[in-house]
């Protein structure tokens, strides 16, 4: 038998991932805001022993004020003086979060994600993106968004400039030495001099080398460029896919394109995401989630599916209608092609689309008991749809208490989780190696 374990992530928003969960009964509708609730749900997922918690972001109020009144949007934390405060609650569990290379300076956030590293001792991870609309963009001083495949070049040679940062100083290079009065040693020091198509970046950083030697770096874009980027750089990939075909598809293409850049298969981890809606029986879990789909708004639905297929206003359609053709977008254009396949696959209409998809954006929502749940965990698990799950509560905090409590203890009495952590930082939870320092002798 094969002692493979899966690896979990906590995807975490102040409600909980269903668009209409913040007017349920059982969730915390002011939760965005509440360090006490996010305290809560990061100490929940660590003694669940989770291996890491993860926070997107945006870098805009997302949607019109008009849509914005009746969504969570317009609150939201910056994830890393969060998940800052939140690596002194908490011990072991990982610390992920979402930074846009688009519209951030490589030395600025190295040295955010290299500081994050050394506060938690170990434990950061960064999730990188390239943003998504025209409304970010009107933040920093553009018209529009830049254009899918320029913002990806800029990524690669973004990610390259972080990493190169991250290796200034060797791992033994501050000797602290009282009596000689030598602090570092300085020809353990290296000046980057990047001087590329998109950036200039002198160095070094003037920070040790992180407990990690490199925070941990993780992906989300599943289009062609962002596969590309993954294939070369990334050591985690989160993913959308809504069926178990789909899902091993993916994972075998991505992890096929390893061997091109000298990695082996398992220098890289696939987490698709999974939203739980978790029931005493199958009846209590649909009974569940249909108090949710009742909750939404259509005009959130039709500002969700806008968000998605990059602004493309849907209203003027008839909603029992089916969805039209749509252009190619500059924002999302792997969850855009997930919902038009999605659409075209199941033969929805916008408004059966807009609720097939509120629960989680596209990822796949799981519907029923404990049990059921664990075992289409499993079934993906073992039939090379993913290394692991990033798992998204529909509600907040209860979601997180039900996996937690019914659907964790199932994985571990089948040998497929763990039930102690065996090491103290996140590449030790995720069986990841310590990157050797580039400038370092053998």
């Amino acid at each position: 038998m094969s002692n493979r374990q899966m690896s979990l992530g906590a995807f975490l928003m102040g409600s909980g991932h269903h668009v209409a969960a913040w007017r349920h009964p059982r969730a915390w509708a002011g939760g965005n805001l509440d360090f006490a609730h996010f305290k809560r749900l990061a100490q929940t997922a660590e003694r669940g022993k989770f291996d890491a918690i993860f926070f997107a972001d945006n870098l805009a109020l997302m949607g019109s004020p008009e849509l914005g009144q009746y969504t969570t949007a317009g609150d939201v934390f910056d994830p890393l003086v969060l998940l800052s405060g939140l690596a002194t609650v908490t011990e072991r569990i990982g610390l992920v979060s979402t930074v846009s290379t688009s519209y951030n300076a490589p030395y600025l956030l190295a040295r955010k994600f290299a500081s994050l590293d050394h506060l938690s001792n170990g434990r950061s991870a960064w999730n990188l993106v390239t943003s998504a609309t025209d409304l970010e963009a009107l933040n920093f001083g553009r018209e529009e968004h830049f254009e899918h495949g320029d913002r990806y070049q800029r990524a690669e040679e973004f990610i390259d400039v972080v990493t190169g940062l991250w290796d200034s100083f060797e791992d033994d290079a501050f000797v602290h030495d009282k009596a000689s009065g030598v602090y570092f040693q300085p020809h353990k020091l290296h000046t980057l001099g990047h001087r590329g198509d998109y950036y200039q970046v002198r160095g070094p950083l003037n920070i040790p080398r992180t407990p990690q030697g490199h925070p941990v770096l993780i992906q989300a874009g599943s289009s062609e460029p962002g596969k590309a980027l993954a294939a070369r750089t990334a050591e985690v990939v989160f993913t959308a896919q809504q069926t178990l075909g789909n899902a091993q598809a993916f994972y075998a293409d991505l992890k096929g394109r390893l061997a091109a850049h000298g990695r082996g298969r398992d220098e890289l981890k696939i987490m698709p995401g999974i939203s739980p809606v978790i029931g005493r029986s199958q009846g209590e879990a649909e009974d569940i989630f249909g108090e949710l789909q009742a909750r939404l708004d259509p005009r959130v639905g039709l500002g969700l599916l806008a968000g998605m297929a990059g602004g493309i206003d849907l209203s003027g359609h008839d909603l029992d209608g089916p969805l039209p053709e749509l252009p190619v977008s500059n924002a999302m254009q792997s969850r855009q092609a997930l919902f038009i396949d999605l659409a075209r696959r199941e033969n929805l209409s916008i408004r059966q689309l807009y609720l097939k998809v509120a629960g989680a954006r596209g990822h796949h929502t799981v519907i029923g008991t404990p049990q059921a749940v664990a075992d289409t965990l499993e079934q993906w698990f073992v039939e090379g749809a993913g290394d692991g799950f990033n798992i998204m509560p529909p509600i907040l905090p209860g979601g997180l208490d039900d996996f937690v409590q019914q659907v964790v203890p199932i994985l571990q009495q089948r040998g497929l989780f763990r039930r102690e952590y065996s090491g103290t930082t996140l590449r030790q939870h995720l069986g990841l190696a310590r990157p050797g320092n580039r400038h370092a002798g053998p």
